[in-house]
């Protein structure tokens, strides 16, 4: 392989290898065992992990290792798995030099308890901006990728990308979907949306819409106190690709990923129209808000 392929053909490449990694999420989600939590405090969202985790991301780890070596790669379990040392880098390189990202389980507290609206996702990240998102959904065996200004699709996980048709979000549910710090924004949005706080209405035997349901159709928002570079900011790069109105908390423009810190884009809005985001932006000013979006 080139040292320097393109963000398409690291997808391409990689997709086969992905397709073995949903088959196995979903083999063995009934049978999984979870790890010690990681310690992150009270967010049991932050804190789930699972032998699936650290295996799908150790399976990425040899694939990328194999077919493009001099790749940078930052996977969620970096600290726990034996294959970081490795790699060349796992931070953003300079314009040209890509990163790979990696969620294993997007969504593993819904993966351990049985919810089948869990993730794997992929990302490829320039120093300023993503390159490309490809998101894996095993349990309905589906996929969502995007290409940065080439738009996003969708396809079964037997499609190749070239197969996959573009992305039409249709019949999008009015409902918004609050991170887990971000509960006190919901007074000001309830008389016109069917808010979803995910510290308060998660449930372990009905499943809540995760922050996919931009993208399937489920939410027409969601507030996040961060957009974390694995999961959240880029969902919100598919999102953004359809069409969504994706910015910070008040309203500016996303920074460029190099300027950020701890892998994050700071508070962030996904909207499905202007209208959507100008209310989503205003029910945030009752809010303060420390730097990079955490609420004070």
């Amino acid at each position: 392989m080139s040292d320097q392929p393109t963000p398409r053909q690291i997808l391409e490449v990689l997709l086969p290898h992905l397709r073995v990694a949903a088959a196995y999420a979903q083999q063995i989600q009934t049978q999984i065992a979870a790890h010690p939590d990681k310690d992150y405090g009270d967010n049991f969202f932050a804190t789930a992990l699972t032998d699936a985790d650290l295996s799908i991301q150790t399976f990425v780890e040899v694939a990328l290792l194999g077919l493009f070596p001099q790749i940078r790669f930052y996977g969620e379990e970096h600290e726990k798995t034996y294959n970081t040392k490795y790699f060349r880098a796992i931070d953003l390189g300079p314009d040209g030099d890509y990163l790979i990202t990696l969620d294993p389980i997007d969504g593993t507290r819904f993966y351990l308890d049985g919810h089948p609206n869990y993730q794997i996702i992929l990302g490829v990240l320039n120093a300023d901006d993503f390159e490309a998102v490809l998101a894996i959904n095993p349990a309905q065996s589906t996929y969502y990728y995007a290409l940065r200004g080439a738009g996003a699709f969708k396809g079964t996980l037997l499609d190749n990308l070239d197969q996959c048709r573009p992305l039409q979000i249709a019949g999008v549910q009015n409902s918004v979907l609050l991170g887990w710090q971000m509960g006190a924004v919901a007074e000001h949005l309830r008389d016109r949306y069917r808010v979803i706080s995910v510290r308060t209405d998660y449930d372990k035997d009905k499943p809540i819409p995760n922050v996919n349901g931009v993208l399937s159709g489920e939410l027409t928002g969601a507030i996040l106190s961060a957009g974390k570079f694995i999961d959240g900011a880029a969902l919100a790069f598919i999102a953004r690709e359809v069409g969504y109105q994706v910015t910070t908390h008040d309203g500016s423009p996303l920074p460029p990923l190099q300027t950020c810190e701890k892998y994050q884009w700071p508070g962030l809005v996904i909207a499905s129209s202007k209208a959507v985001h100008q209310d989503l932006t205003a029910a945030l000013t009752y809010l303060c808000f420390e730097p990079g979006g955490e609420e004070r």
